[in-house]
Formats: C-alpha cells, structure tokens, sequence
C-alpha cells in the first residue's frame, strides 16, 4: 500500500511517468462506456438487434444479456482495425515513452475520426459546424472531436432506424394477413399476434435471419 501512495507522493521522473499512465488508464475506463456507445458501431448494432426482436414480437427473446453480447463482440470485430492502429501509433509509443499525452491523443484521435467521418451524413456534420459557426474543414484531422461525435451519434440512428424499419416490413406483412384471416373467420376475439408468431419465427428461420441481419450489418460498415 505505501509503495503505491509513493508512486503519486514521489517526485522522481519514473514515478511521476508511472502516475500519468495510471490516470490516463483509469481516464480511459471511466469514459469506456461513452466511447463504446458513441465512438463505435455499436449503437447502430444494438438498435438493430432490438427491432428484430421487436418485429417478432418474441417479447425478452433473446435475452438483452445476449444482444448485448453479440453486439459487442461485433463492435469488436468491426472496430479492431481502428483499435490496432490506434494501439500501434498511440498507446504502445506513449507506454515506452516515445511520444508525449498530448501526441498520444492527437494519434489516438486520428483512426476514430477517421472511422467515424466515414459514417457521418454531412448534413448532421454541417447541423453541429453551423450551430458552432465553425469555418468548412480542410481534413477529417480538422474536425473537433465535440463536434464529429453528436454528428456521428445521429447518422448512426437514422441509419439503425432506416435498417429497423426494412426489418419490419416482411413481419407487418404476416401480421396483416393472419389479422384478414380471422377478422373473415369472424374470430375477432383471437388475438392476432399469437397466431402470428409461430409464422414469423418460420419465416426467420427459414431465410436464416439471424445471418442475413449479421451480413446486412457488416456490410454496411
């Protein structure tokens, strides 16, 4: 315990290095779950997911501990590139003291704007740069990280909502049909959406849904 109160205590070189990694490692968990969220993929992913299982109306299936999951090892998965190039040119010369916090940010912020220029709609992008009477950009490096997030944050939506929405269509469609059934079968009591769910979990089933939508998704980062 008092080794550790002397690493922040210590006036030595070492120790004061070793202390500023160990705020910026617990700097960065503390903001990991924000970074995750809407520096990511992952927004687009969970909102996805979600409307799947809305559309079929199979109420907590699959659990959200498993779209969670799924979400976030798909993140990963469509993230590590950026992740890498940010460990090779940031985080990995900051530890053996090669660069500076200030250049580690600056390389660190570079693959993730870069990323998330890519998906941004310029309309959003425009929305916040007008907002803050900012002058047109030359680079994506130009770009404040305050003002590229909340754009970011919205393309993703309408995107996943865009996605959502296509991935309702096909289950509506069956809904009506079995809804025009027993409406002429005079069983008005029925309620339609029982009837209905085993033939959208067939249909899903059959088209391989689960691939179709993990495709859909990776194809559109």
């Amino acid at each position: 315990m008092n080794e550790f109160i002397d690493i922040f205590s210590g006036s030595d070189p070492t120790n004061v290095s070793t202390s500023v990694k160990l705020l910026l490692l617990l700097t960065v968990f503390s903001l990991a779950p924000s970074i995750l969220v809407l520096m990511t993929s992952f927004t687009r992913i969970i909102i996805v997911l979600s409307f799947v299982r809305t559309s079929l109306a199979t109420q907590q299936m699959p659990p959200n501990q498993v779209l969670i999951g799924i979400a976030l090892f798909l993140t990963f998965f469509i993230m590590a590139p950026t992740f890498n190039e940010i460990n090779d040119n940031a985080l990995t010369p900051l530890f053996n003291e090669e660069i500076s916090l200030d250049e580690a940010y600056e390389e660190a912020s570079v693959p993730l704007k870069e990323f998330m220029a890519k998906h941004t709609r310029q309309k959003d992008l425009a929305l916040f740069m007008n907002y803050a009477e900012m002058e047109r950009p030359e680079t994506i490096q130009d770009i404040p990280m305050t003002t590229l997030v909340p754009a970011f944050a919205i393309s993703e939506l309408k995107t996943a909502f865009q996605m959502g929405f296509m991935i309702f269509i096909p289950f509506l469609v069956i809904d009506m049909a079995v809804a025009s059934v027993l409406m002429s079968m005079g069983m008005m009591m029925l309620p339609p959406v029982m009837i209905s769910l085993p033939f959208k979990i067939l249909l899903f089933i059959l088209v391989d849904g689960w691939y179709l939508i993990t495709h859909s998704i990776l194809e559109g980062f």
